[in-house]
């Protein structure tokens, strides 16, 4: 309800009110007050007085400075009354009594409105009650929540994920009865055993994102898995391009809860800054220039076709990037072995360290433009050996450049994506490719690797079938040689495929089945003269909470 001396000027406030306020009768002599007509008064204000507008005063003109004040109380409030005479008398002194008859006029008004509120809160009577009983019942439970609740600043996600699959192999140089396949010299030389039986695995992750300020993130990821010994896993225990992009487990053994990622992000005017103990390549990135896959399967394909630049190095590191519009740059270092203090020896006898030649370490910046619907980059990456994932068919797979300390790899990388407004008939496409030039410190017997290539297509529908579901697929080559030292032919290359329709059951449970291929997942080290292929199947169930 609006207050009385809504629409009043402060003048005009002033010139009513104020006297009554202050008990005092402005111009009006003793003598005055003794000769009031006491019965003229008693008519000022009744309710056979109260005007309907303004130009019921023969007295006030349009040109007075309180015209618009005295519109308005009549007009909205109708509690202005007159004399009998038509007139107002604005320019007369008012006593006591005229203003006690004023405020009572309005004080009239004030409670008829007050009596149509209670009628309104008598007619509604049943309604308010519920709607004051749903707001006591969600005071309760945000109370019960701000008590209950483990951290005001911290956020937790968690995601499991279970994996049933098998692996079947085909080739020549398979050895059936030692279930083996030999490898042509290299540093993998020894015959692999063929991990081919069904098995059920599963990755959980709990991460804990705080903010201190509203702006900034600490992240901190826990995981356990049992991949290890699955051909899902990846190596050491079975081919490096099996290996899923959620399988998982710690260096000590299976079923062991570990600090998977741990690191600061904060903002400092246009650029964010990003820090941490265990951090990935990935996370100092401001565009991963790719949409596909809408659920992960092969590792491999989630590099933009550029496995050697976007390695997902994990360990000690820190970068920044830059964001204005669509355009982005984006710099960071990590270091795998980063956590060890031993810069003489390597990594395997428990040296390391930031900055020397044992750190397995990848440094990279990257040019991004993004739009709506699109998105590309360009990046460049500083490949050393020992980098924890740099997946491919030369011996540049396990560890980069086969743990050759004295090489270095310059890895350049080109990836670009679009993506449709709406689910329909076109797909998503993501797209990638990749160069690396290798070189060494120390003369390399013929044969080295050189120069490696790679690249990636992924193509992905929404709402296939039924809202929420989605089918992908994707083909790829990942680092093979095309340039081997001496002059030698290099005789690398596979092709790797994935098939995959993935079912929302409900918001937070997914079900996944795939499919895999790999034409020649030894590549290079594939005997002269001999074939060997992998083709398995899983399903994929995520749990997310």
């Amino acid at each position: 309800m609006p207050s009385l001396g809504s629409g009043l000027s402060a003048a005009a406030t002033a010139a009513l009110f104020v006297p009554a306020a202050l008990g005092c009768n402005l111009g009006v002599s003793a003598a005055e007050r003794d000769s009031l007509n006491f019965a003229g008064i008693g008519q000022y204000g009744s309710s056979a007085d109260q005007v309907t507008s303004i130009t019921q005063f023969s007295d006030v003109q349009p040109t007075d400075w309180a015209y618009q004040a005295l519109s308005n109380l009549i007009e909205r409030y109708g509690c202005v009354a007159g004399y009998p005479n038509g007139t107002y008398r604005g320019s007369r002194a008012m006593t006591r009594f005229e203003a006690a008859a004023l405020l009572n006029a309005c004080l009239d008004r004030i409670t008829e409105v007050t009596d149509e509120l209670k009628r309104l809160m008598k007619e509604f009577e049943k309604e308010l009650a519920v709607l004051k009983g749903r707001v006591d019942g969600l005071e309760a439970k945000v109370a019960e929540l701000e008590a209950t609740q483990f951290s005001t600043t911290t956020k937790l996600s968690g995601l499991a994920t279970f994996v049933v699959g098998a692996n079947a192999f085909s080739g020549s140089a398979i050895n059936a009865g030692a279930n083996t396949v030999n490898r042509n010299g290299g540093h993998h030389s020894a015959p692999v055993v063929l991990p081919n039986a069904t098995t059920f695995n599963y990755d959980v992750q709990l991460t804990f994102d705080t903010s201190f300020t509203g702006r900034d993130r600490l992240r901190t990821n826990l995981r356990a898995g049992n991949f290890g010994s699955s051909v899902f896993g990846g190596e050491p225990h079975a081919l490096g391009l099996s290996e899923l992009e959620i399988a998982f487990e710690e260096d000590a053994g299976p079923n062991i809860v570990a600090i998977d990622k741990l690191f600061y992000q904060f903002p400092l005017g246009q650029f964010t800054f990003t820090l941490g103990g265990r951090i990935g390549q990935e996370d100092m990135l401001a565009l991963w220039p790719s949409v596909y896959p809408a659920d992960t399967i092969l590792n491999v394909m989630t590099v933009n076709g550029a496995p050697a630049a976007y390695s997902k190095n994990l360990g000690a590191g820190a970068g920044a990037w830059w964001q204005q519009g669509g355009f982005s740059i984006s710099a960071n270092y990590v270091a795998s072995n980063g956590q060890s203090g031993n810069p003489s020896v390597p990594e395997g006898d428990g040296g390391g360290g930031i900055g020397n030649k044992f750190s397995g370490a990848t440094g990279s910046v990257q040019l991004a433009y993004q739009q709506e619907q699109w998105g590309l980059a360009a990046i460049w990456s500083y490949v050393q050996p020992d980098t924890q994932f740099v997946p491919g068919t030369t011996p540049f797979t396990h560890g980069a450049i086969d743990h050759n300390l004295s090489a270095k790899t310059n890895a350049l990388g080109l990836s670009a994506y679009w993506q449709p407004l709406q689910s329909g008939w076109w797909p998503s496409v993501s797209v990638g490719w990749g160069i690396n030039s290798t070189s060494y410190s120390v003369p390399q017997p013929a044969g080295s690797l050189s120069t490696s290539q790679s690249w990636m297509v992924g193509l992905q529908w929404t709402d296939v079938f039924q809202k929420g579901n989605d089918f992908g697929f994707a083909v790829a080559q990942p680092v093979f040689a095309t340039a081997l030292t001496g002059g030698v032919t290099p005789n690398d290359g596979n092709y790797v495929w994935e098939w995959w329709y993935k079912f929302q059951v409900t918001d937070k449970i997914t079900v996944t089945p795939a499919l895999v291929y790999l034409s020649r997942p030894l590549g290079q080290q594939t005997p002269a003269g001999e074939s060997f292929s992998q083709f398995g199947g899983l399903v994929k169930t995520s749990f997310r909470f």
